[in-house]
């Protein structure tokens, strides 16, 4: 017998066609696996070798990074700081906040802050620990020095770690604003990482990492101030050092113009700028030039010959610093034991392919069978017949995935078919109606509830209380309206708007909307009871109804859509229900509905035209009884 699901003539040809696909491929399969065997197994090998080397590269960029926002970080709370001064006892307190920050950062070689009178207070380690200040006058500098123990030192309180040891002063041309950290920091306008300067002190070549910072002095006036802390590039490469610790190769920094300032193949540390030129470097420069990535911004891994050897590169932007990170490593070395252990795998390759044909024809029964079950879930899905949906068990991976989606799916559509009602989504989807507002011409029946008293209620009780009771109150008239045929189009706070007649033509909708009204009255009473045994307030449930032509279809925008009806049937079904508040009635019906009934209920004619609010016409209105009824 042929599935439901699956009478169409195309559907029946791919389901064969998945087997044999399944099974072809299997032997295309186990031929490329002779054909390429090798080939595939080199690719292999070169990507592992080229992610282990990468692996290697990145630790080193962890680390160098890690070393960078480490510095920026302490420069920024100096430069964040309120009271940072050069001299005076503010001065001192600052001279102490340096002096600390030196000693828990020991790559820095010293934090100097400059401000733009000329002055200058720095907490250095080099040549000698001391605090440093400079005050500048017309055409020279006075500089006091109060020599410190070693901010290295362990042991001993902070007071005593920076304790003074023995002060010296003198006249010097020393002048912060000719210093290439302060120059560059006050161009920038911003943090920077200087190009490498010569350090006066040490005579050794650093870079500095600079933050501009204003802030008003005690007259009010804005004031230019600039913290800095500078590294020297012995300590930069320590860090990329560490590359031929983990690995076969070595590591090099290169500033934006094509300097090396830190490079682990030199056991000294750089004391000259210069461009590389020889060795393996230069190799890589010189090929970095001619692809135009020297200096880039992106990361890059390739490969070069030099000297007969074959070399796997890696290039990363440091942020913030211009820099380019650049290791290299012999292929040879991080390679060769992978290759040689692929001859191997490739003789035992020959072995496995008739086993490998027998499993993929396994799997191809694994795979079809749950896939075709999978199939039928989802038409069912796309009908939204949401209900006791299989469970299609399978060990195959990818089918366990899409049997959760699926799942999942449904559960979607179900929670969301709480706020869109499934008849209506059936009703478009079968009509063809396309996803963008549209309406037609309907006649219906509309029915507005609404509870009375409800706003004394709401501030009369907790909200937690209240959102209980309108629960309750909801799911007992949304199953009365679904019992009786009727469509929520909306909740309104305590409020309900009911169709009867759309999106699907319903006969004897004013009959229907009659009984659930007198359902909903009697149900009410039932719940009133058990809310009173608990303590809790009534509802007492007012209801409009009127039959009517009205434009019912998608309406809203182009993005948010509702399915909902429009027209003077609408506003006067709602004007309706609220004269029952002037009327002291509970069910108040209009003529044209009265009609609809045919004298099946009680009613009684409200004898004088009433009057609705927002509507000139006076309408004729009857009462519908409340008097116990058993549907036939």
């Amino acid at each position: 017998m042929v599935d439901e699901d699956f009478k169409g003539t195309r559907l029946r040809r791919f389901r064969v066609d998945v087997g044999t696909i399944i099974c072809a491929v299997a032997l295309v399969q186990s031929l490329l696996l002779v054909a390429f065997g090798y080939w595939a197994a080199e690719r292999l090998v070169s990507r592992l070798g080229t992610a282990a080397h990468k692996i290697n590269h990145d630790r080193v960029e962890d680390s160098v990074l890690a070393f960078l926002a480490k510095t920026e970080a302490a420069i920024r709370a100096i430069a964040d700081s309120p009271s940072v001064h050069v001299c005076g006892e503010d001065g001192e307190q600052t001279a102490e906040m340096l002096w600390t920050l030196l000693e828990q950062t020991p790559e820095i070689d010293s934090i100097n802050v400059a401000t733009d009178h000329g002055h200058v207070l720095m907490a250095v380690r080099y040549p000698v620990p001391a605090i440093r200040q400079v005050l500048r006058a017309d055409g020279f500098s006075t500089e006091t020095w109060h020599y410190k123990d070693s901010p290295d030192r362990d042991g001993g309180d902070a007071k005593q770690r920076f304790a003074t040891t023995s002060i010296s002063a003198y006249r010097s041309d020393f002048d912060p604003e000719k210093r290439t950290w302060y120059l560059e920091a006050m161009k920038a306008k911003g943090p920077v990482w200087t190009q490498p300067f010569m350090m006066s002190d040490s005579q050794e070549l650093a870079v500095g990492h600079a933050r501009p910072s204003a802030r008003a002095d005690d007259e009010g006036h804005r004031r230019g101030l600039v913290v800095d802390a500078n590294v020297s590039l012995g300590h930069l490469s320590r860090l990329v050092g560490a590359f031929g610790a983990q690995g076969h190769g070595e590591s090099a920094l290169m500033s934006s113009d094509h300097h090396v300032i830190a490079r682990s193949d030199h056991p000294d540390p750089v004391r000259e700028l210069e461009s590389p030129d020889s060795g393996v470097l230069g190799a890589i420069h010189a090929h970095m030039l001619s692809v135009s990535t020297a200096g880039g911004a992106d990361d890059q891994a390739f490969s070069i010959e030099h000297e007969g050897s074959r070399y796997l590169v890696q290039t990363s932007h440091l942020p913030h610093t211009r820099w380019q990170l650049v290791s290299w490593e012999p292929e040879e070395l991080l390679l060769g034991g992978l290759q040689r252990s692929v001859l191997w795998s490739l003789a035992l390759t020959v072995s496995f392919l008739a086993l490998a044909l027998i499993i993929s024809l396994r799997l191809s029964k694994l795979v079809t069978g749950p896939i075709e079950n999978l199939s039928r879930i989802a038409r069912r899905i796309g009908r939204l017949e949401l209900d006791d949906l299989p469970i299609e068990p399978s060990r195959v991976l990818e089918v366990q995935h899409l049997n959760q989606a699926l799942d999942e799916s449904a559960r979607s559509l179900k929670a969301f078919s709480k706020f869109v009602p499934v008849d209506i989504i059936r009703q478009l989807v079968a009509e063809g109606h396309a996803l963008g507002p549209s309406g037609s011409p309907k006649r219906i029946t509309a029915m507005f509830t609404d509870v009375e008293g409800f706003t004394s209620i709401s501030e009369s009780m907790p909200a937690e209380v209240l959102v209980r009771q309108l629960t309750e109150y909801f799911n007992l008239a949304a199953g009365i309206f679904a019992r009786h045929g009727g469509v929520i189009d909306k909740f309104m706070g305590d409020g309900i708007m009911v169709l009867w007649g759309a999106p699907t033509e319903l006969e004897d909708a004013e009959y229907r909307a009659c009984l659930a009204a007198i359902e909903l009255h009697a149900e009410m009473n039932a719940l009133n009871e058990k809310w009173r045994a608990e303590g809790l307030q009534e509802f007492r449930t007012r209801v409009g109804i009127h039959t009517g032509h009205v434009i019912a279809g998608v309406l809203g925008s182009s993005n948010r859509l509702s399915y909902t009806a429009i027209g003077d049937a609408i506003n006067a079904a709602s004007r309706i229900e609220g004269a029952n508040k002037e009327l002291g009635t509970r069910t108040l019906i209009s003529e044209a509905t009265f009609e609809g009934l045919g004298g099946r209920l009680a009613t009684r004619r409200i004898e004088e035209l009433a009057e609705l609010r927002g509507r000139q016409t006076r309408m004729v209105l009857y009462e519908l009884l409340q008097i116990e009824h058993q549907p036939g």
